[in-house]
């Protein structure tokens, strides 16, 4: 018998989709923005850190980069409480997530820190700056102007395996998706409906990140020129 397609009973947990979709967006961006912390100050720690921080950020890198997210997710959420530490399934699946966009993220924010020239850091101090300064104003804008587009993308990677989340029952739309494919035995148009949400979702946040980025380097300087004369610092800075 040809299978026929009926997406009204998935429709009629609409609030239920559109609260796992809320979900998903919180996870998301919770995590992209403790991961991006985390993998700030690791690349930073291993380029310029003391040799024992850039060992231990090496270590903390390899160890992520080289195990499954479900893995890391598995051990913070079932390991943890053996330690004493219990997490709920939300709180896990954060700091997982945070964890492993971290390490990503730190790869690609130490490809952007070593592509900046020397010559331009040294112009920087001979203006009287201090090393904080120059890694804030001389160092990180020009480095995420090259990195941009491979960080988005890893964010993007990152927005998409927050589905993994439901294998502990954390909340967010691959599990709403779960509980309404149990219920109403209608699994391709509820995957389906689950398919094109993630596209959307997707889409929305690579428009956010194009938006983010013109304002980010509204102000970018040419590619070419000295390194002192493509040294432009906000006011404070000059002071």
């Amino acid at each position: 018998m040809a299978y026929e397609m009926n997406f009204t009973p998935v429709f009629a947990r609409t609030p239920e989709l559109i609260s796992g979709t809320i979900d998903t967006i919180v996870l998301s961006g919770q995590s992209i923005v403790i991961g991006l912390t985390i993998g700030l100050a690791v690349s930073m720690l291993r380029v310029d850190g003391p040799k024992w921080a850039a060992a231990a950020s090496a270590g903390y890198v390899e160890a992520f980069r080289n195990t499954p997210l479900l893995v890391q997710l598995f051990l913070l959420f079932f390991g943890l409480p053996y330690i004493g530490i219990r997490l709920s399934a939300d709180h896990a699946a954060i700091l997982a997530i945070s964890l492993n966009l971290g390490a990503y993220s730190a790869e690609i924010f130490r490809a952007g820190l070593l592509a900046i020239p020397k010559t331009q850091i040294e112009a920087g101090l001979a203006l009287g700056l201090s090393r904080l300064q120059v890694m804030r104003y001389v160092v990180i804008i020009p480095a995420l102007r090259v990195i941009y587009p491979a960080l988005t993308g890893q964010l993007t990677l990152t927005l998409l395996g927050t589905s993994i989340a439901s294998a502990i029952s954390a909340t967010e739309l691959t599990l709403a998706g779960a509980k309404i494919e149990s219920q109403t035995f209608r699994s391709l148009e509820t995957f389906l409906v689950l398919a094109a949400i993630y596209i959307s979702i997707t889409f929305a946040f690579r428009l956010l990140y194009w938006i983010v980025g013109l304002w980010l380097f509204r102000r970018s300087v040419p590619k070419t020129g000295s390194a002192v004369a493509t040294l432009r610092l906000p006011r404070e800075a000059e002071t």
